[in-house]
C-alpha cells in the first residue's frame, strides 16, 4: 500500500461525524503540513492549510470533513437506545447495522435491532423510521446502559469500513465527503512535489459542519476572505437501478469529475475551469443546480459581499449509506483538473459580469 492509500484509509475509516471532526481533522491536518508553508484551525475544527500565506489574492480550494451520524435521543427502561439525526442519515438502512457509540473515553459497540421475519406479518410489515428504530447494546436497563458511559447526546456511526470494488472503486462509509478531503490533500502534495510556485495565496480548507448547512464554510469564509473558491463534493451517480435522470441529471461514476451549472457558480470561474479541463484532455460532466447546490460553494459564493465560487463533484453512488461508491479514475482526475486550474490561473482576471 502507497503513503498515499495509507492516509485515504486511515482517513476514511475513522469517525467524524459532524460537530465531532477533531480526530479525523487531526489525521488531515498531520498529512498535509510538510506540504504547506503554515496552518491554522477555527474555533469548531475546520482546519486550513495554507501556501503562500503572505499574497494579497488567495483562493480556497475546499471540502467538508464531517460525515452523518446519529445522536443517542432516548434511553427506555429496558435499556434501548432511540436516536435522532445528526445530518441526513438514513432511516432505512439502519435496521441490522452494527454502530460505534462514541462516549467521553471509549466506543461501545452496539447493533440497529430490528423483529425477525418470523415475526411479522406478511404484507402488513412495518417500515423502518425515525419512532422505531433503535440501538442494541447488550444491555437490560437504562441503568446498565448509562453505565457504559451513554448519554443522551452521544453520537453514534454506522460500523463499515473502505473497501475495493473490482479494482476500480473504492467503498464504503463516509465517501461523502472526506474524500473531498483526501483529494485536495493530493493537490497541495503535488504542488510541494513539483516545486509549483503560485502567484497568489492557496487556502486548502478542510470544513466542518457542511452536512447540518454548510456552517463551518460560513465560519471559515468569513475568517480567510478569499478572492474565489473551487469548492469539491460530491453528486449522485444516475446509473444505478431506482434513481432518476429526469430528476438528477445523467451522470455516470467513471466518467469524469461533474461541473454544475447555477446561481451560486460564478459563470467566468467555470469557463476557466472547463478550458482547464480541454486543454488537459480531462473528460468531466455537466450539472444543473436549482435555486442552490446544496455544497459549500454556496456558503463561500454568497460571503463577503461575493466571492467567485466553483463547484467540482465527484460522481457517487449510494449517497448516505455505508457503501458509497467511488471511481478511481474521476478521484484522479478531480485532483488533475483542480492542479490543472490552479496552474493555469492568473490572479489579474476579471471576474466581475459587467465592468
Amino acid at each position: 500500500m502507497t503513503e498515499n492509500e495509507e492516509f485515504l484509509y486511515t482517513y476514511l475509516n475513522n469517525a467524524s461525524p459532524t460537530g465531532f471532526e477533531a480526530s479525523g481533522q487531526q489525521i488531515w491536518l498531520d498529512y498535509i503540513r510538510p506540504f504547506v508553508d503554515t496552518h491554522f484551525t477555527d474555533n469548531y475544527g475546520t482546519a486550513v492549510g495554507v501556501i503562500n500565506p503572505e499574497a494579497e489574492f488567495k483562493v480556497v480550494i475546499e471540502a467538508h470533513a464531517d460525515e452523518i451520524s446519529w445522536f443517542v435521543n432516548y434511553i427506555t427502561a429496558e435499556g434501548y437506545i432511540y436516536v435522532r439525526r445528526n445530518g441526513g442519515s438514513d432511516h432505512m438502512i439502519a435496521p441490522s447495522m452494527r454502530v460505534n457509540i462514541h462516549t467521553a473515553d471509549k466506543i461501545v459497540s452496539g447493533v440497529f435491532g430490528w423483529p425477525a421475519i418470523h415475526t411479522r406479518k406478511e404484507g402488513k410489515e412495518e417500515t423502518p423510521t425515525l419512532d422505531n428504530i433503535f440501538i442494541d447494546v447488550g444491555a437490560r436497563s437504562k441503568d446498565e446502559v448509562e453505565k457504559m458511559g451513554i448519554h443522551v447526546g452521544c453520537v453514534a456511526t454506522f460500523k463499515d469500513e473502505l473497501i475495493e470494488l473490482n479494482h476500480k472503486f473504492y467503498s464504503g462509509r463516509a465517501l461523502d465527503n472526506r474524500i473531498g478531503g483526501y483529494m485536495i490533500a493530493q493537490v497541495a502534495k503535488r504542488i510541494h512535489e513539483s516545486g509549483l510556485k503560485l502567484p497568489f495565496g492557496l487556502y486548502i480548507v478542510n470544513a466542518v459542519q457542511e452536512e447540518i448547512g454548510l456552517r463551518g464554510a460560513q465560519m471559515i469564509a468569513a475568517k480567510i476572505k478569499p478572492n474565489l473558491a473551487v469548492i469539491t463534493d460530491v453528486c449522485h451517480d444516475t446509473t444505478a437501478p431506482m434513481y432518476s435522470k429526469v430528476a438528477s441529471g445523467d451522470l455516470t461514476a467513471g466518467k469524469g469529475p461533474v461541473l454544475t451549472y447555477g446561481a451560486s457558480v460564478h459563470k467566468k470561474l467555470l469557463d476557466l475551469i472547463v478550458d482547464s479541463a480541454n486543454k488537459r484532455t480531462i473528460g468531466f460532466q455537466r450539472a444543473a443546480a436549482s435555486k442552490s447546490t446544496g455544497t459549500d460553494t454556496d456558503a463561500f459564493a454568497y460571503s463577503n459581499e461575493g466571492v467567485p465560487s466553483a463547484l467540482i463533484s465527484l460522481p457517487l453512488k449510494y449517497m448516505h449509506t455505508t457503501v458509497e461508491t467511488a471511481s478511481k479514475d474521476d478521484i484522479e482526475n478531480v485532483i488533475a483538473l483542480i492542479l490543472g486550474f490552479l496552474e493555469d490561473l492568473d490572479p489579474g482576471f476579471d471576474f466581475k459580469y459587467i465592468s
